[in-house]
Order: C-alpha cells, then sequence, then structure tokens
C-alpha cells in the first residue's frame, strides 16, 4: 500500500514539474514574441488556395486558374495595401522594388511546364522545397526540356506567394499538388513515355513519398527514375515539437508566436520568415516517409522502387544527412541507387576552427562496403589541394575507385549548404559568379559582407551561408545520364547511373559545352 502511495505521489511530482515546465517556457516564449518584430500583412493574410479534393480531380487549367486567384488575391490584399513604411525597395511586396517578381520577364514563383521543340521523349515533374519556389529547381528542369522531355515544376500550395500561407499549408496539401503535376506531366507526355520524379529538400521528401504511394496505389503513375536533392527524410528534434512553441499565439495579443522567424522578405524566391506550422509539416512528412520506407522494406516491396539518386551535403544545417543514409539508403534492396556525399573542403584553411563533429562527418556517415547502393564521395583529391576527385564505391564492392573531375573548391569556401547543391555558381540569384543577363534585382550568393553590424536589414549568417554549388556540372552531368539512358531502360536493367559510362552518355546526348564532364 505505501509503494503505491509513493508511486502515485512521485507521478503526481512529476507530472506538476512536466506542467510547471511548460508555464516556465509558454511564458518565456510569450515574453519573447511580445519583445519581437510586428507581424507584416503577409504574415498575416493568407490566399486562397484549391483544396485537396478538388486537386484530386484537376487538371493543369485549373490549377493555373486557381493559382492565379491566389496571385491577385495577394496583389490587392497586401502589395496595393502597404503602408509607407513598408513601400522600401528591400521589399519583394513592394510594387515598385526592383526585387518584385512581378517586374521581372518569369515570375519563377508560379507553376510552370517547360515543353521542348518536339514531340516530349520522356516527362520530369519537379519539386521545389520548404518556403522555397519552382526558382530552385529551374536549371535543372531547363536540362530535362534541353535532352527533349516535358518538364512540369509545380508550386506547393502556400509557397511562392505571402508567408502566411505556410501558417495553413499541409504536407497532405502537397502530396495532393505533386499527384496533380504528374497527372500533367503524363498527359503530355503520353503513355508509355518515361517518367522521373526530382525532389529538393522537402521535395525530396514529397518525391519519394510519391513513388512509395505508386507501389501500394496501382492507379497511380510510378516513376522509373528518382532524383533527390538535400531531401528532407529527417529533420531535427525540436521540428517535433514546434507546435508547442506556437501555443501562445491561441491568444490574440501573441499572434507573433505562430512564427519561429519574422524577418524582412527581400528575397523575390524564398520566404525569409518561417512560421511554426512549416516546421511542424516537415517532421510530419518526412515521419510519413520514413515509416512507409520501413513497412514496406519489412515486407519485402521496396524492390517496386525505381532507382534513387541522391545528393548530400556531409554537413546540413537543415536536413539529416545521417537520415538520408539510415532512414532510407540503407533499406533500399540492390536496384541501382546511388548515394553521392559533398565532403568539407579539406582545404581550407580553417585549422582549428572546424568543430570536431564537422571535421569527422564524412567518416561517421559513410557506411561499411559492401553496401547494396553505388556510394560516391566529392572530396579533395589529396592533402593540400583544391581540385576535386570522386571516391566511387561500386554496389557489392570493397575497393574504391578515384575519377578526376576538372573541378575545384572555391578558396572562400569550406563547405556546400543545404541550399546551395541545386544552384550553379552562374545563378542570377544565388550564384558566386552570377551571369550579368541572369538578374533578379539582387545577387545574394555573391555579396562580400564585411562592415559594421546592424547596417543590413538581415542578419550575416544568412549572407555567409553558400548558396550555389561549385559542384553543380557534375551534378547536373549525373542527372543527365538518367535523361540519356531513359527510365524505362533504366528500370529494366536496375543499373541507372552505375554503369552508364562517359562515352555512351557523350555519345547520346552530350550537355552544355560550359559542363566539365566526367572523366
Amino acid at each position: 500500500m505505501n509503494i503505491r502511495a509513493g508511486t502515485a505521489r512521485l507521478l503526481r511530482w512529476g507530472i506538476g514539474a512536466v506542467a510547471l515546465l511548460l508555464v516556465v517556457f509558454l511564458a518565456l516564449r510569450a515574453y519573447d514574441v511580445q519583445r519581437g518584430p510586428a507581424l507584416r500583412p503577409w504574415h498575416v493574410h493568407v490566399p486562397p488556395e484549391m483544396d485537396r479534393a478538388a486537386m484530386a480531380t484537376a487538371d493543369w487549367d485549373a490549377w493555373m486558374a486557381a493559382e492565379g486567384r491566389a496571385f491577385d488575391d495577394v496583389r490587392r490584399a497586401v502589395t496595393d495595401r502597404l503602408d509607407a513604411a513598408d513601400r522600401v525597395p528591400a521589399n519583394r511586396y513592394f510594387a515598385d522594388s526592383p526585387l518584385n517578381p512581378a517586374n521581372f520577364s518569369a515570375d519563377w514563383n508560379r507553376s510552370i511546364i517547360l515543353t521542348p521543340e518536339s514531340a516530349p521523349r520522356g516527362a520530369a515533374v519537379l519539386i521545389h522545397g520548404m518556403t522555397d519556389a519552382p526558382y530552385s529547381m529551374r536549371h535543372l528542369a531547363e536540362l530535362y526540356r534541353a535532352q527533349g522531355w516535358v518538364a512540369v515544376v509545380p508550386r506547393m500550395p502556400g509557397h511562392g506567394t505571402v508567408p502566411a500561407g505556410l501558417t495553413d499549408a499541409t504536407w497532405e496539401d502537397w502530396v495532393a499538388a505533386t499527384r496533380l503535376a504528374v497527372r500533367a506531366a503524363r498527359a503530355r507526355a503520353g503513355q508509355g513515355a518515361p517518367l522521373h520524379l526530382l525532389g529538393y529538400s522537402n521535395g525530396g521528401a514529397l518525391a519519394l513519398k510519391h513513388a512509395l504511394d505508386a507501389i501500394e496505389d496501382p492507379g497511380l503513375d510510378a516513376p522509373q527514375r528518382v532524383v533527390l536533392v538535400s531531401p528532407m527524410i529527417g529533420v531535427t528534434a525540436f521540428a517535433r515539437f514546434a507546435g508547442l512553441a506556437g501555443l501562445p499565439a491561441l491568444l490574440p495579443a501573441f499572434a507573433g508566436a505562430a512564427w519561429l522567424d519574422l524577418l524582412p522578405e527581400f528575397n523575390p524566391f524564398k520566404y525569409n520568415s518561417f512560421p511554426v506550422n512549416a516546421a511542424r509539416q516537415s517532421y510530419e512528412v518526412s515521419t510519413a516517409v520514413q515509416e512507409q520506407t520501413r513497412r514496406l522494406a519489412a515486407a519485402g516491396r521496396l524492390d517496386r522502387l525505381a532507382p534513387v539518386l541522391t545528393f548530400q551535403s556531409v554537413v546540413d544545417a537543415t536536413v539529416s544527412t545521417q537520415a538520408v543514409v539510415t532512414a532510407l539508403y540503407a533499406l533500399l534492396p540492390a536496384n541501382g541507387s546511388e548515394l553521392v556525399l559533398f565532403d568539407m573542403n579539406r582545404d581550407a584553411k580553417l585549422g582549428p576552427l572546424v568543430s570536431p563533429q564537422a571535421a569527422l562527418a564524412v567518416e561517421r556517415l559513410l557506411p561499411a562496403a559492401p553496401q547494396r547502393f553505388r556510394m560516391t564521395r566529392i572530396t579533395n583529391a589529396a592533402p593540400g589541394s583544391s581540385a576535386a576527385v570522386a571516391h566511387v564505391t561500386e554496389a557489392g564492392a570493397t575497393t574504391t575507385q578515384e575519377i578526376t573531375l576538372g573541378l575545384a573548391w572555391p578558396r572562400e569556401v569550406f563547405s556546400l549548404s543545404h541550399i546551395a547543391l541545386p544552384f550553379p555558381v552562374e545563378d542570377g540569384l544565388y550564384g558566386l559568379a552570377p551571369d550579368p543577363a541572369d538578374r533578379f534585382g539582387i545577387n545574394l550568393g555573391a555579396l562580400a559582407a564585411r562592415g559594421e553590424r546592424g547596417v543590413l536589414v538581415t542578419g550575416l549568417d544568412t549572407l555567409l551561408r553558400i548558396s550555389s554549388n561549385p559542384f553543380f556540372p557534375y551534378l547536373r552531368d549525373r542527372v543527365a545520364e538518367g535523361i540519356v539512358m531513359g527510365g524505362a531502360a533504366a528500370r529494366a536493367n536496375g543499373t541507372a547511373g552505375a554503369t552508364l559510362g562517359r562515352g555512351a552518355h557523350d555519345a547520346a546526348h552530350p550537355v552544355a559545352a560550359d559542363a566539365p564532364r566526367i572523366r
């Protein structure tokens, strides 16, 4: 009896302690919100989006009409009603700002289909990331169009308009939009044409989710190839409990608690502000993908999954690189999949400034050979050399081959980042060496941010994070290999990207002349 009473007492104390900690946390959160920046119209107004039920049967024309209504709504409710204080050049929602996407020749916030000059040889659906827009997939989409494929790049609900759109969007909405885009791609390419799915960050989770869903639902169009760039297979543990941070927002006085970041919106194709709901949806979609992958692997059904080619930086502050290895690749069958890891720059003269965790990241990530998938590590050719090589371990092998790339680490770059991989250094917005003809009102990738604190409208962390990929020519060539081979052939022999040599690639469809080739 005494034991039961003691246990009950400890339980009450434990519950009370947790409740007290929660109250303290919410009080501190509410205090912090009150001290933070005020909500602006783009944080409050939620534009209308097509709902999931409508997306299930809608065609592309209906989707584009609904999207047009969302953008018209933002113009009327936000842009046309800005206070004088918000009518500044650094605000993308100011009509006369050089950053306003409506002033560009093409607004890459909107869904788009790129069609080849002749009949499509295949179809690709390219899905952007969280807080992002179709802009992040434009270079890979152009690659597919140049190879004679139709490229469908949908805008995910809640994106491209105003950050407030992400306070209401769910990952199920994004799954429905992905399915709509796949139907549009199939309608344009025709039955029997190969289908590829490409996804960046959160879009990587959605691309993989569709491929997994197609295993369980024969009514869905299954891809013959899946390409993932910095995929959101796993996120930080904080995202799981992000909803708690938004609880004070239930009271109107603390509406700002619905946001983890409230920042100036100077990027024409990406939100800087980040709502709590976005973090929550990131956790839920990555959890759903992991659980479905484990379930299908346990049932022996992943052999129906198309080959997966993934590009991932070993250091990534947004998604879990470890989850890519352990929650995806460790479960894949021997189907010709490949994991490409971009190492840190071992020639960067940073010495003891590099954290021990980062210095050893690649060694901790690389699984011991042999593996059922091809493993490629992009790293320095030798200590003290900026030249890059690929260390390739074929599926089932224990030996590693070194391949010269003809590429090198820029002197000032010590690693890639989550946001860098899908952009070449020539990208007009994010590139280290932007093409002068590719203008979007600002170049965020080449700014040399040296000066005093408090001068710029954003923190230095935003500008110091590398936003383009010096190894994009390699990434582009590897994606092009799969386009050339064709999805149907790759699925049939199960060796996409693992056996296609440079000669076969060059003879069939050479890539752009300025792209250094894999040697």
